[in-house]
């Protein structure tokens, strides 16, 4: 009987909404039986990123990684240390002798090192995998400037190979990002390295949302040369993107207008529940920006197109979460720090297009000498392989220019500080008790060019051993013979 007191029509026949809304209904002159919630967006969006399947759970004995240097990324460098792994977590981590563990499987790493798994906050794997075509181009949404209701999960192919072969390079979580043709190009996701048959089983358990925005040449090159329509400039990239925030506060505004409604019905009742404003894919995006529950991405080069976005997210009322590639944010070091937003960069990469004129490799050293986050990425099938060399160079370019970066503090360029990035600095990105067991343990001193990830668990599972051939993930190489 209580479903018929709800809207008619087949927009409020998912069962999401249903089950909202049955709540309560109106009795006769007054409130309803049983006060109803209002439907949120984030309850929409849950139900959004509901997944069919589950990853698999490879057995997770209890292990205890001993005898090697344990790089913890959290101020300490133990020699020997050891991981006690229990449960797919860390137990525990010291120096010296390690507890008796009766039962626990022995990881000898004598003459080798222990670090976390690396961490890569700019990725494009699955959404340009390999091998490269055009059929599989499916990074970029360029239909639109903004287009917020796009989510890279849904172009995420999980057959891509470069996907275990990043494992091989030690990198235990990484974010997929869209590309940077859009002012706003849609939604990152946070991925877990384990192999799945569909992307969102993959995704990291609690990672918050993200969105990848872009300022600078790439926007309006796409749209002002190619399609001949705005935006052609950089004060059209802002004026689109001033645009769409004004937009987003006011769907909020429908949705605390709603809240109200159902407050007022719940207290005086009325013929038929309110009616939650219709849904809009690209402003449910930004909304959660302005909201705080969705991490910005921000593809920028040049200091003062940062300093423009960093003006845009205050007249908002939304804070950045890092800047990526961020070739410039040596300039500003000191106000990124003090606006505590991180730098995605590269060791070396420099001078492909004018924003990208003014690199320096000392870049990260000189974020880290000021106190800013410095934050070492890929965006590279094959540089994602190497994170912990392109690490070692951009802490050597530092020394070179006598900012002398500590170990822990490089391995926190691919581990803690991306980890902060993308909001899961509590579950991995250091070797710290409670934490996720996500950790490699290498041949020799991951910023030695010379070493090789030779074992790296995931959730305490063993998901690569160098010196154990397996059968690939994908199912693209099955028969092929692969180089280990």
């Amino acid at each position: 009987m209580r479903a018929a007191c709800l809207p008619s029509g087949p927009k409020w026949r998912s069962s999401v909404l249903v089950a909202l809304l049955l709540a309560g209904c109106p009795k006769p002159g007054g409130p309803p039986a049983e006060p109803i919630e209002p439907v949120t967006l984030e309850q929409l969006e849950e139900a959004g990123r509901a997944p069919l399947e589950t990853a698999e759970v490879l057995p997770a004995p209890e292990t205890l990684i001993t005898g090697g240097t344990v790089m913890t990324a959290a101020g300490q460098i133990l020699t020997p240390g050891w991981v006690h792994l229990l449960d797919g977590h860390i137990a525990e981590v010291g120096e010296g002798e390690p507890p008796a563990v009766p039962g626990a499987l022995i990881v000898d790493a004598t003459g080798r090192f222990v670090t976390p798994g690396l961490i890569d906050t700019h990725s494009h794997l699955g959404v340009y995998p390999s091998p490269g075509a055009r059929a599989h181009g499916d990074g970029n949404e360029a239909t639109s400037p903004t287009t917020g209701g796009v989510w890279a999960e849904h172009s995420v192919w999980p057959q891509d190979p470069g996907l275990e072969r990043a494992v091989a390079g030690g990198v235990t979580t990484m974010q997929v990002l869209p590309g940077s043709a859009n002012l706003i190009g849609g939604r990152g996701v946070v991925l877990h390295l384990v192999p799945t048959r569909g992307s969102r089983a993959m995704r990291f358990p609690g990672a918050p949302e993200t969105l990848k925005m872009a300022c600078g040449e790439n926007p309006k090159r796409v749209y002002g040369e190619h399609r001949n329509s705005a935006p052609s400039t950089r004060m059209g990239n802002l004026r689109g993107q001033r645009e769409a925030f004004i937009q987003a506060q006011r769907y909020l505004d429908d949705w605390d207008r709603y809240a109200e409604k159902v407050a007022r019905y719940n207290e005086k009742g009325g013929d038929e529940p309110p009616r939650p404003p219709e849904r809009d894919l690209e402003l449910e995006t930004l909304a959660g920006v302005l909201e705080g529950r969705v991490l910005p991405q921000v593809h920028c080069y040049r200091a003062d197109d940062m300093i423009s976005f960093l003006q845009l997210a205050d007249e908002f009322g939304f804070t950045i979460r890092s800047f990526h590639h961020a070739l410039e944010a040596y300039k500003i070091r000191d106000i990124l720090a003090e606006a505590d937003v991180a730098s995605s960069t590269w060791a070396d990469w420099w001078g492909f297009k004018l924003e990208a004129y003014d690199g320096v490799p000392a870049n990260a050293a000189m974020l880290e000498s000021a106190g800013a986050r410095a934050i070492i990425h890929s965006d590279s099938a094959i540089g994602i392989q190497r994170l912990n060399q392109e690490a070692a160079k951009a802490r050597r370019s530092g020394d070179e220019v006598g900012l002398p970066v500590s170990e822990d503090a490089a391995l926190r360029w691919i581990t803690l500080n991306p980890a902060w990035a993308l909001g899961i600095d509590d579950q991995v990105g250091s070797l710290e008790a409670g934490k996720r067991a996500d950790i490699v343990v290498w041949s020799g001193n991951p910023f030695s060019v010379y070493s090789q990830a030779d074992l790296v668990f995931i959730d305490g599972a063993l998901r690569f051993d160098r010196a154990q051939r397996v059968e690939p993930w994908s199912d693209f190489e099955v028969g092929w013979e692969v180089a280990p």
